[in-house]
C-alpha cells in the first residue's frame, strides 16, 4: 500500500500510525516525564520572572520616572514591549482560527502550541500599558461605566479602543484554547496515573465523554469561535497602529501603518512560533507528529508575511517622499536610516527583509538549526522596528530645539528580559501540565488519512 503525502498526515508511512491508545500515550506521555532540560529551565526563567516582577513593584513605587523616558520621548520600552508582545500573539490566532477555516489540516500538530503563545503573550502585552499610565490602579479609568463624576473616556481617541479591542481578543483567545482542550483534559484524565491528576483534569473537562452529541456542540462552537478569532487578528493590531498613525509626528502620521503593523505581527509571532516548535519537537521526540511539511509550511508563511513587510518599508519611504513634507521626509529618508539610531534601523532591515529569503530554498525550509536560528534574527529584528518607529521618531520631532535622545536605565531592560522569562516560565508550565498537541485533531487526521489510503487504494 502507497504511503499517502506528507501535506496529509502527521506520521511518515502508514504503517507507522498506531492505534488510539497508543497515540494518546505517545502524546500525553510527555507531560508526565518532563525532560531532564525542563526543572533548570524552569527555574532559570522563574528567576527572570521574578526579576520582572521586582522591575513591576519598583516602577509602581517610584513612578515611571525611573524609566529612561523624557521629553520628548515619551513612549520607549514601555510601549515597544506592548506592540512587540501583541504583535507576537497574533501568529496563534491566524494558525488556529484563520487556517482552520481555511481547512488546512497540517495545523492540527502546532495549533496548540500557537494558541499557548498568543496566551501568554498577551498576559506580557497587557501590563506594559498599565504601567505606562504612570498610575495604574486607576486602569478602569478608560473603561466606559457609569461614573457618578460623569467624566467618561474620550471615544475619539484610539487609546480607550486599545482597552476594548486587547480585552476581547484575549477573552475570545482564551476561550477559544479552553474549548479546544476540553476532549484532550478528559483524555488526559482518563490516562493520568494518580487519583489526585485525575480529579484536577476531571474538573477541567467539564465531564466531557466523548459522545456524538458532545462532539457536534464541541464542532460548531469551535467554529464560531474560529470565526470570531478570525477578525480580532486584523482589528486588533490595526487599532493599536492607530495610536500612532493619528498623530501628527513625522514618521508616524502613515495611513499604510493598520496593514503594515498586522504584517509584521504574523511575521515576528510566526518566528517566535519556530522558536518554541523546533525545541518541543527535539526534545519531547515529536519529528513524526510536527513533520519537515510542518516547518515547510511555517517557513513559507514567513517568506510571505517578509516580501510583504518589505513592500511595507518601501511604501513607507515612497510615501515620505512623494507627499513633499519636508518634515515628513526628514525623519524617514535622512534621520531614521542615518541618525542616532541608523544602526539599529540596519540591523532592522537586515534582520527582517533578507533573512526569510533563505527560504526559497527548499532545503533550508526543513533544516531546523536555519529555522531555528532565523526565527532569533527575526524575532530580534521585529523588536528594533517597534522601537526604531516609536524612540527613533519621537527624538527627533518638528524642532530641533527639543531634540533629546532616549537612554534605557536599567529597569526597561529588567522589564524586556523579565517579560520574556514569564513567557518562558508560563510556557514551560503548560508544557508539564497542559497537554500541548491536539490529540483529538491528530487522531481525526490520522482517519482521514486512512480513510484517504483506503479510498485510493480501491480505484
Amino acid at each position: 500500500m502507497a504511503a499517502p503525502p506528507d501535506a496529509l498526515q502527521p506520521y511518515p508511512v502508514v504503517g507507522a500510525l498506531p492505534d488510539d491508545g497508543s497515540l494518546t500515550r505517545d502524546l500525553l506521555g510527555p507531560n508526565w516525564s518532563a525532560s531532564r532540560a525542563w526543572w533548570p529551565l524552569f527555574i532559570v526563567s522563574g528567576a527572570f520572572a521574578v526579576l520582572f516582577i521586582v522591575a513591576i513593584a519598583f516602577t509602581v513605587v517610584k513612578g515611571i520616572g525611573v524609566w529612561g523616558n523624557n521629553i520628548p520621548v515619551a513612549w520607549a520600552y514601555g510601549i515597544t514591549d506592548f506592540v512587540w508582545w501583541i504583535g507576537i500573539g497574533h501568529a496563534g490566532t491566524f494558525i488556529s482560527a484563520f487556517l482552520l477555516l481555511l481547512n488546512q489540516r497540517w495545523r492540527a500538530s502546532i495549533n496548540r502550541l500557537a494558541e499557548a503563545m498568543t496566551i501568554f503573550a498577551l498576559v506580557n502585552a497587557s501590563l506594559f500599558p498599565l504601567l505606562h499610565l504612570g498610575r495604574p490602579w486607576f486602569f478602569y479609568w478608560l473603561v466606559p461605566y457609569p461614573a457618578t463624576t460623569g467624566v467618561w473616556p474620550n471615544f475619539k481617541s484610539s487609546l480607550p479602543w486599545d482597552v476594548a479591542a486587547i480585552a476581547t481578543y484575549f477573552t475570545v483567545s482564551l476561550l477559544f484554547w479552553y474549548l479546544g482542550l476540553i476532549p484532550d483534559l478528559a483524555a488526559a484524565r482518563d490516562a493520568a496515573p494518580g487519583l489526585r491528576r485525575r480529579r484536577v483534569y476531571g474538573v477541567f473537562a467539564l465531564g466531557w465523554r466523548g459522545r456524538a452529541r458532545e462532539w457536534q456542540h464541541y464542532r460548531v462552537a469551535y467554529m464560531l469561535f474560529a470565526g470570531l478569532a478570525t477578525p480580532l487578528v486584523i482589528s486588533v493590531h490595526s487599532i493599536v497602529s492607530l495610536d500612532f498613525s493619528i498623530t501628527q509626528l513625522p514618521g508616524w502620521h502613515s495611513t499604510i501603518f493598520p496593514p503594515y503593523f498586522v504584517v509584521g505581527a504574523i511575521y515576528s509571532g510566526l518566528a517566535m512560533l519556530l522558536m518554541l516548535v523546533l525545541p518541543v519537537r527535539r526534545i519531547f521526540h515529536l519529528e513524526e507528529v510536527i513533520t519537515r511539511r510542518h516547518l515547510d509550511n511555517i517557513a513559507k508563511l514567513i517568506l510571505l508575511c517578509g516580501c510583504l513587510l518589505a513592500y511595507s518599508y518601501v511604501c513607507e519611504m515612497f510615501g515620505a517622499w512623494y507627499s513633499g513634507n519636508v518634515y515628513e521626509r526628514f525623519a524617514m529618508l535622512i534621520s531614521r536610516p542615518f541618525g542616532p539610531y541608523g544602526v539599529l534601523f540596519w540591523i532592522m532591515t537586515a534582520a527582517n527583509v533578507l533573512t526569510p529569503h533563505l527560504f526559497w530554498s527548499a532545503r533550508m525550509r526543513t533544516n531546523t538549526i536555519v529555522l531555528f536560528v532565523a526565527g532569533v534574527i527575526i524575532w530580534v529584528g521585529m523588536w528594533l522596528e517597534r522601537f526604531v518607529i516609536i524612540a527613533g521618531s519621537l527624538s527627533q520631532t518638528f524642532l530641533p530645539s527639543s531634540w533629546h535622545l532616549f537612554i534605557p536605565t536599567w529597569v526597561d531592560w529588567s522589564l524586556l528580559v523579565g517579560s520574556v522569562g514569564l513567557f518562558v516560565f508560563l510556557f514551560l508550565a503548560f508544557l508539564r501540565w497542559v497537554p500541548f498537541v491536539s490529540v483529538a485533531e491528530v487522531k481525526r487526521l490520522r482517519l482521514d488519512v486512512q480513510r484517504g489510503v483506503a479510498e485510493r487504494s480501491a480505484t
